[in-house]
């Protein structure tokens, strides 16, 4: 089959995927073999979506690719697969877009990775993947937050900042929450030990490393998708809440929930500090499907507005 051929029918499958998510229904199964429909609580993702699609196709509103890309751009940010399918479809085909075969292929490559599978046949089109992350994929924050202690100075800082902003976009996580976490941690060393047995860059204790199925805490990508996969449960768990996760990360999540907030010891409360100078927001976005909120969030809050 010619590459122009699938590209075509590969369009068609796209659009029948993206209106069986809108629609929500089961009958589309039949229509997209294979797929199974996204979860209907994921109602952001949804939003995004259904929002892209529109400006996409000119349907409702005026047709507008450079605000489709952003939208499918914003859902890829936060894990969506049918977004980084979509908007690598956009830079293969050059719909809208300046044709970018290694941009497509970097969002093909993201959505493969979550098994979607016409993300998977499309990667054979493209070539290799760029090994710069998008300029959209790191938009949680202002640009001028890039001028900051969590630039690189060496060869090796560079090689970290590098892997995390390949990693962090599969986690959902902010390549900036997780540079501030490193920074913070072990100041860029993939060797770092502490006194309490924390290990390598993320400095995963062991309980950690063994929940998250890290087999070598000192292999830097090991290392940094034990973290991200813990970052991307807490913010779940504290509903995106930073100054939360930051403790918790610092003295666990059970400490955060029997004091009801930051726990009182000096290490976290420094450690709180520091994480939240570095990423500089309140809040960070979050998959709610991870799992289910603290359950003391509710008097968290209470206690805060009093």
């Amino acid at each position: 089959m010619k590459a122009s051929h699938f590209l075509g029918s590969a369009r068609c499958g796209r659009v029948a995927r993206l209106l069986c998510g809108l629609l929500g229904l089961a009958a589309c199964a039949a229509t997209v073999a294979g797929e199974v429909p996204r979860p209907a609580d994921a109602e952001r993702l949804l939003a995004l979506r259904t929002e892209a699609l529109a400006h996409e196709h000119g349907e409702g509103v005026a047709r507008d690719y450079a605000r489709a890309a952003k939208l499918y751009c914003d859902g890829a940010r936060l894990g969506d697969a049918e977004a980084q399918y979509s908007l690598g479809w956009m830079y293969a085909n050059a719909r809208g877009l300046e044709r970018n075969d290694a941009l497509a292929a970097y969002f093909f490559d993201l959505a493969a990775k979550q098994g979607h599978a016409p993300a998977q046949k499309m990667k054979r089109f493209v070539g290799e993947p760029t090994t710069e992350v998008p300029e959209c994929m790191r938009q949680l924050l202002p640009a001028d937050d890039a001028q900051d202690v969590m630039l690189p100075s060496t060869e090796a800082q560079r090689q970290v900042v590098g892997l995390v902003n390949q990693l962090a976009p599969e986690y959902g996580v902010s390549p900036r929450l997780a540079l501030a976490v490193i920074r913070t941690e072990s100041n860029f060393n993939p060797a770092a030990l502490s006194s309490k047995n924390a290990q390598g860059l993320m400095q995963l204790i062991p309980d950690t490393s063994a929940r998250f199925n890290v087999k070598k805490p000192f292999d830097p990508e090991q290392n940094l998708r034990g973290g991200l996969a813990y970052l991307r449960w807490l913010l779940a768990y504290f509903e995106g809440d930073v100054s939360l996760v930051a403790a918790a990360y610092n003295a666990g999540e059970g400490a955060v929930n029997r004091y009801r907030g930051v726990p009182p010891y000096a290490e976290t409360r420094g450690y709180v500090k520091r994480i939240m100078s570095l990423f500089k927001r309140d809040d960070h976005p979050y998959d709610a499907r991870v799992t289910t909120p603290s359950p003391e969030l509710p008097r968290i809050r209470l206690t805060r507005g009093s």
